[in-house]
């Protein structure tokens, strides 16, 4: 599991409060990053397949529409962009047969689950074609924040190795600027 993928699971369970299980493997070397299952709603648990696709390098950083291509997703120099393409997700994450009957195993069934993207940042376009396919876009950055937010304040000792690393992270800024 990559790390920006443990810490959007530490964020799921710690600051969202739900159940998670990461690292799905489906037939044919696909992988669902993580699903979800808020248990708080009152008649159904409300359902999330989420995909991580995070990335700080300058060109690569945000999610573009640019057009997806499974040809040039076997190109070595062309991998990094296709995979920050809106279209990789669609047809890759969420959409593949394989990905498909992996989830059904769990009860996930079209339209009884949210599909969530984690991405640093988006192109301004991204969104309105991602709300039209039923995708929700969070902010990676947001959710590092909101951790850290959670966990500062928290006096709890997490065994969590990716939420204590956040909390240690947290306090040690706040303690840098005199606020603890």
């Amino acid at each position: 599991m990559e790390t920006t993928e443990k810490i959007v699971e530490s964020y799921c369970r710690y600051v969202k409060g739900w159940l998670t299980l990461p690292n799905i493997k489906c037939q044919g070397q696909y992988e669902i990053d993580l699903l979800a299952i808020d248990p708080k709603t009152s008649t159904k648990p409300n359902r999330y397949h989420i995909e991580s696709g995070v990335s700080i390098s300058g060109s690569y950083s945000g999610l573009t529409t640019k057009p997806f291509s499974p040809d040039d997703l076997k190109i070595r120099v062309k991998q990094a962009g296709q995979r920050r393409t809106l279209g990789y997700f669609i047809d890759r994450k969420f959409n593949l047969p394989q990905v498909k009957a992996e989830l059904s195993k769990y009860g996930y069934a079209d339209g009884n689950y949210s599909k969530v993207i984690v991405t640093w940042g988006w192109q301004s376009d991204v969104k309105v074609l991602a709300d039209l396919e039923g995708i929700q876009l969070w902010d990676f950055r947001e959710l590092v924040q909101e951790i850290a937010d959670v966990c500062r304040d928290n006096k709890t000792y997490f065994t969590d190795d990716t939420a204590r690393t956040i909390q240690l992270f947290a306090k040690a800024l706040a303690s840098k600027s005199g606020r603890t």
